[in-house]
């Protein structure tokens, strides 16, 4: 028996749907918070796959953060426009500024030809760039609070809800948050309210002029103040609570570069300035009547109400304090957090723990541990691999972005991760080429790895490029590609004992040069990993410590270079030719097509190159000019050589073995041999 239902109630209801549908905020798949570099690169990922997005931008146009900062205009991120290269991919390692696309006239190497350019250039580039490609970017438009709608039907559970300043409402499926860091980072301590900020103290020298000037803080941008006024100034003291971190030697970008770095001389040459060590949280600034800057200890100050006369300072008792001198000016220049104050709590962004009031909490798919479907990308997206990698700058964060992009293609779109496959004897000629070239690999080391996945019978490959390391385990289930039949790991990586604010980067025998020493290598250099099966959740989370990756079954370093150019035949590629042989259990090398016609008359099984290649008449036929530069290159024995030697010995000339005769690989421990015959 059916139930009957007023035809009124069924128009009621039908209207009131109606009405809710009508009245719901407009609706994206993606939203995009911010249209700076992140921003807009996520935003031409999404436009080119035909994705339904907006970017909010608070600001006028994109880019806003470097109309103001750096605050002295000159970019520390190199715009080197030669390399002497043609090949744009390798480029792009020595290019920081440009972000991704397809178009060649948008790299910023046209925008400026200052190694270090001024903000200025990013600003137009950043314009031109989301204009050219047609971005969709809504400006002028803040969004004041952020907070989850609850919903079965949404992708993740829930819709995000983005209210903006004018109290419009709109829902989204995905939020990425591309908002950088933008709150300035205040330490408490007496007399924290007498220190101008980074933000706001004056950029003109002459306001300066035979001052007493006290820095807080010891990185970039408080060396890049001290550099604009050293040749005004009686004195620059910087104070912080750690020793300086040189980018030279920890291979950090973020660190202390060596454009901002005038101050060490002028302290370490005894030029009147310095470099002192102390938490500011247990100092206090008390200010005299004469508008002077002192500094005394925190505990002075809270022994009671007194008078700034009458607070006692270090002198009284120590009459060599440091720093017993009157400031004119102290500045604060202590870094940028990360602003959570739009962001409802129901969005769990922080823990509250002293790390997480700088940067957001997210897994090394840059998504939020508290909020499915959130992600965070650019500059706020820093901890995944702070003081590390190359993840909050320009040139790293470009290749991270995309890698989101795809993580986000195939959880919500069915699309695998971008792959290619190749015919096995093609391996080693692939893992060469992109340590080669590969910017993503170079610049994001130890962070984004290419995966290299066996097909079964080992006759061919899948490649799969710059992957996030720390998600190895869940590879078949984000990518769409199935690691069945072993893989690889293609890694760049620095030595393990080469970094670090205490290390001597120069010291005398800091290069490592002969292949047997490979896994001693400093300086950045290519790491295979291979592994029989895709490591589990609990191997990556307890590898051994300052691994990148579990324990794997066979690893091999390729010996650093001074060019970084890993294509010398016995240095570089024999030695992984053969490890990857190992691993494989087969014949990696390539052969002229009458060495494959040779095999296929004396042997049973053929070398995978002859398979699949001669076999199917796609064989390389050698000529007198190729064999005569291999025999110039000390690969090939002369022909004429041999044939006269044969002749001495009796043998008919011609008939001998074929120098490039396929050989067993040995077990995955056995030491590689330099033999120059093998290639």
């Amino acid at each position: 028996m059916g139930l009957w239902v007023a035809p009124g109630l069924l128009l009621a209801m039908a209207l009131t749907l109606h009405l809710a549908e009508a009245s719901a905020p407009p609706h994206r798949d993606y939203c995009v918070l911010g249209a700076g570099p992140a921003g807009l690169q996520m935003a031409y990922f999404l436009q080119r796959a035909g994705r339904d997005y907006l970017v909010f931008e608070r600001a006028s146009g994109p880019g806003s953060f470097f109309t103001r900062y750096p605050r002295h205009r000159k970019l520390i991120s190199i715009n080197k426009r030669h390399t002497g290269r043609t090949n744009s991919e390798f480029n792009l390692r020595h290019d920081w500024n440009s972000l991704l696309s397809h178009d060649p006239r948008l790299l910023f190497r046209h925008y400026s030809r200052a190694y270090f350019p001024d903000a200025g250039d990013m600003v137009r580039y950043l314009g031109d760039f989301a204009s050219s490609l047609g971005l969709r970017v809504r400006y002028n438009t803040a969004i004041a609070h952020v907070t989850l709608d609850k919903d079965r039907r949404a992708w993740n559970g829930h819709y995000f809800i983005l209210t903006d300043q004018k109290g419009q409402g709109y829902r989204c499926s995905v939020l990425l948050v591309a908002t950088g860091l933008s709150v300035p980072n205040l330490v408490d301590f007496p007399g924290a309210e007498y220190a101008e900020g980074y933000e706001s103290v004056s950029v003109d020298p002459e306001d300066f002029v035979g001052q007493n000037v006290l820095i807080l803080g010891r990185g970039n941008s408080a060396f890049e103040t001290a550099e604009n006024i050293l040749g005004v100034t009686n004195f620059v003291h910087m104070l912080s609570r750690s020793r300086v971190r040189l980018s030279w030697a920890t291979h950090y970008v973020g660190d202390l570069r060596a454009i901002n770095n005038g101050l060490l001389d002028t302290y370490q040459l005894k030029s009147l300035d310095g470099l002192l060590e102390s938490d500011l949280t247990d100092l206090a600034v008390v200010k005299d009547p004469k508008g002077k800057f002192h500094i005394t200890l925190k505990f002075y100050v809270e022994e009671g109400n007194q008078s700034a006369e009458a607070v006692p300072l270090p002198q009284d008792d120590s009459d060599n304090f440091a720093m017993r001198v009157a400031y004119d000016r102290v500045i604060r220049c202590l870094g940028w957090n990360f602003d959570f104050s739009i962001f409802n709590k129901s969005l769990r962004l922080s823990s509250g723990g002293e790390f997480s009031k700088k940067y957001p909490l997210v897994r090394p798919s840059y998504e939020s541990k508290g909020s499915r479907g959130l992600f965070v990308l650019g500059t706020a997206s820093h901890s995944v691999d702070y003081r590390k990698s190359a993840g909050g700058f320009i040139h790293g964060f470009r290749y991270t972005v995309r890698a989101v992009h795809r993580l986000l293609e195939h959880r919500h779109h069915g699309v695998a991760w971008p792959s290619t496959e190749l015919p096995i004897a093609q391996l080693t000629s692939s893992v060469l080429r992109r340590v080669n070239e590969a910017s993503g690999l170079y610049q994001m080391f130890g962070v984004l790895a290419d995966i290299v996945l066996v097909k079964e019978n080992g006759t061919a490959f899948e490649y799969l490029e710059e992957f996030p390391m720390q998600m190895l385990a869940q590879l078949e289930t984000v990518t769409g590609r199935q690691a069945r039949h072993g893989l690889f790991v293609v890694d760049m990586e620095y030595g393990r004992n080469f970094s670090g604010p205490d290390k001597d980067v120069f010291f005398y025998d800091r290069s490592v040069g002969y292949t047997e020493d490979a896994w001693q290598s400093n300086f950045l250099h290519p790491v295979i990993y291979y592994y029989r099966q895709l490591p589990t959740e609990q191997e990556v989370r307890f590898r051994p410590a300052d691994w990148p990756l579990p324990r794997p079954t066979a690893i091999h370093h390729i010996v650093e270079d001074f060019l970084t150019d890993w294509t010398a035949p016995v240095s570089h590629i024999l030695p992984l030719r053969r490890f990857l042989e190992n691993c494989l259990g087969t014949d990696l090398r390539g052969f002229y097509a009458e060495s494959c016609f040779l095999f296929a008359l004396t042997r049973q099984k053929l070398p995978p190159f002859c398979q699949q290649g001669y076999l199917r008449m796609q064989g390389l036929v050698g000529t007198g000019s190729l064999r005569q530069h291999r025999v110039d290159s000390g690969l090939l024995q002369s022909y004429a050589a041999a044939g006269k030697r044969s002749e001495e010995n009796g043998q008919r000339p011609g008939f001998q073995e074929p120098a490039d005769q396929p050989q067993a690989p040995g077990p995955l421990d056995q030491p590689l041999t330099s033999n120059k015959e093998e290639l």
